[in-house]
């Protein structure tokens, strides 16, 4: 019996290739570690957070804005600051993480501090890969702080926005590799999340079982809904992103 594969429309280049697959909803990209706004409304870490928290890649606004929902009343909960987005502590030197889900052509990514430029990487006008990682020295701004992250798309007039909140100097330099602690809505699968969660192995054998909040590495093997998928791109897995939704771009049937 042939096994029935389903082709989600996201184009994440795995295994040194470009998938052309499909997403339960527009998808582009968005910042994962240190964890921004949306990303913890995804984990569930911050609740009611409407429909960001299915998602969190999707925040695009026309360039040059400095709102952390770009301007965009879909996503005005992400610039609400009355609830007390929790900070992140990090070193002086942090690295931030995008997941890219949809991967445009880049111009640049840029980082600001209350309106100030702090770092900007040059993007070549090419398509980057499924995951780019930034380091910034955040050093003379010590404390906490909202830094805005923004991809700015070298074929159109349009950007993604995040906002990540941190407590520079209050922690490790190292970019934590999991979202904060979290419990999966009941509509997910019965797992529980935690930034001490263990992945899976890679070799076969026992897997564990898929969960949002956990970052999974190429070659983990995970079970959910009673089958084991391998990971074919690192990524942390939110709410949405189930192996059965996004098979072949980002889990493999075993």
């Amino acid at each position: 019996m042939r096994r029935k594969i389903t082709y989600p429309l996201v184009a994440l280049g795995v295994l040194g290739s470009s998938l052309v697959v499909a997403s339960p909803a527009l998808a582009h990209g968005y910042v994962s570690t240190p964890p921004s706004r949306q990303a913890l409304c995804a984990s569930g870490a911050v609740a009611d957070c409407g429909p960001i928290q299915f998602e969190p890649q999707s925040v695009e606004a026309p360039k040059g804005s400095q709102a952390c929902d770009g301007g965009v009343a879909q996503w005005s909960v992400l610039s609400d600051e009355s609830r007390n987005w929790p900070a992140k502590s990090v070193g002086t030197s942090v690295t931030f993480t995008w997941v890219l889900t949809a991967r445009h052509r880049t111009a640049d990514f840029v980082y600001y501090i209350d309106g100030a430029k702090v770092a900007t990487f040059d993007g070549g006008n090419a398509q980057p890969d499924a995951v780019v990682s930034h380091t910034v020295d955040l050093s003379k701004f010590p404390g906490r702080q909202k830094v805005l992250a923004v991809w700015n798309i070298g074929d159109t007039a349009n950007a993604f926005y995040n906002c990540v909140d941190l407590n520079v100097g209050g922690g490790s330099s190292s970019t934590p590799t999991t979202s904060p602690t979290t419990t999966a809505p009941t509509a997910a699968p019965s797992a529980t999340a935690t930034s001490a969660a263990p992945t899976a192995t890679a070799t076969g054998g026992s897997s564990s079982s898929w969960a949002p909040g956990v970052s999974y590495k190429t070659g983990e093997v995970v079970t959910y809904q009673g089958k084991r998928y391998q990971c074919r791109q690192s990524h942390t897995a939110i709410n949405s992103w189930e192996p059965s939704i996004y098979t072949l771009a980002l889990w493999l049937p075993l």
